[in-house]
């Protein structure tokens, strides 16, 4: 659940390098709009995607795979992105956060999504924001949460066109934190799954549950929680890059972050106090156990002793042996003997409220 990527000791600063399994090819596409007109078109090199480029209209570049460095040393070189930056693009195990430059904002999410039904995914995405471009650099192809930020932009609905880059990178970061509820919906339904069947009997197989979504509550805690160190410096923020209508739709994102953090908290506690119960169940359960054994012990301590005594076989030629074992109702006796006691003790347990 926890990643780790990190460089040699002394590896110079800026310096880059792929992460592990990453493919060298990567994929260009070029989505470029004004109120007017809309480009939508992947590319196969650098060249022919900055032969449309239009400094007049929004240029939103999507790059997807980390495997091409001398692609990423271009694109810094032509929109002047600074080395460090770059170099945390390539380390995938970056915490959520927000850069200030000279002449662009660098963004830092994590995208969530389902991928093949069930199959949980947590991908990195990093952004640069300028005047009239974004830059969005993915780790795997062919998978994101932008295709209703797509399709909205080809059918010209919302203020989307009619807006700078600024509000395109706010769309973008709303479909990543929009894209946590469905998540966490389904970490809520396992919870409660859960629930149910501690409350019915507790089995270790809910133990383990209970555990796996502990574990990705606290990924998801570990995602969301930055994002409103992102939103609160782009409502702040005084240059010209973020205006003050998108700061706007900016501070309603930082709302669903927050109900976000509410909600991953509010499971968190739920899921302490559901392992609480368990372990109080089966506390529960072993007491009544070893209370039924207890009390079974007790009944037959004081019968063991007579059957003991009884069971000796003394020699009844002698007066000072036991009369009782030449004696023709002597085994009836017996009995009467144990259930008189058992009889006892069990009024005796009645009364004392063990039972």
């Amino acid at each position: 659940m926890i990643r780790f990527c990190y460089k040699p000791a002394g590896t110079p600063p800026g310096t880059l390098r792929s992460p592990e399994g990453a493919s060298g090819v990567a994929k260009l596409r070029l989505i470029q709009y004004d109120s007017e007109s809309l480009l939508d078109e992947v590319f196969t090199d650098w060249d022919s995607l900055m032969a449309k480029y239009d400094p007049a209209k929004v240029n939103w570049i999507d790059i997807d795979g980390l495997g091409d460095i001398p692609l990423l040393e271009r694109v810094a070189e032509r929109f002047s992105l600074h080395s460090l930056a770059v170099e945390d693009v390539l380390n995938t195990t970056q915490r959520p956060k927000i850069e200030p430059f000279e002449n662009h904002f660098f963004i830092v999410s994590e995208m969530i999504y389902f991928i093949e039904g069930d199959e949980l995914c947590f991908e990195q995405v990093s952004i640069f924001l300028g005047e009239s471009f974004l830059i969005t650099i993915q780790e795997n192809a062919g998978h994101d949460v932008y295709d209703a930020v797509r399709a909205r932009l080809k059918s010209a609905r919302g203020y989307a066109r009619r807006m700078k880059a600024d509000y395109l990178a706010y769309a973008l970061l709303d479909a990543t934190v929009d894209h946590i509820f469905p998540v966490l919906e389904s970490v809520g339904d396992s919870i409660e799954e859960v629930e149910e069947e501690l409350l019915e009997k507790p089995v270790r197989s809910s133990l383990r549950k209970l555990y796996e979504a502990k574990r990705l509550l606290l990924a998801l805690r570990r995602a969301a929680w930055p994002h409103r160190e992102i939103f609160s410096t782009l409502m702040r923020d005084d240059s010209s890059l973020v205006t003050r209508s998108t700061q706007i739709y900016v501070r309603d994102c930082y709302d669903h972050v927050t109900q976000i953090i509410d909600i991953i908290e509010s499971y968190r506690d739920l899921s302490a106090g559901l392992m609480d119960l368990y372990l109080s169940s089966v506390g529960f359960r072993t007491n009544e156990i070893i209370r039924v054994l207890t009390i079974v012990s007790v009944f037959f301590i004081p019968l063991t002793f007579l059957a003991g005594v009884y069971g000796m076989n003394f020699d009844t030629k002698f007066a000072a042996n036991m009369p009782e074992l030449s004696w023709p109702f002597g085994y009836i006796f017996f009995w009467g003997i144990c259930l008189l006691t058992a009889g006892g003790m069990l009024l005796f347990f009645k009364r004392k409220r063990w039972l």
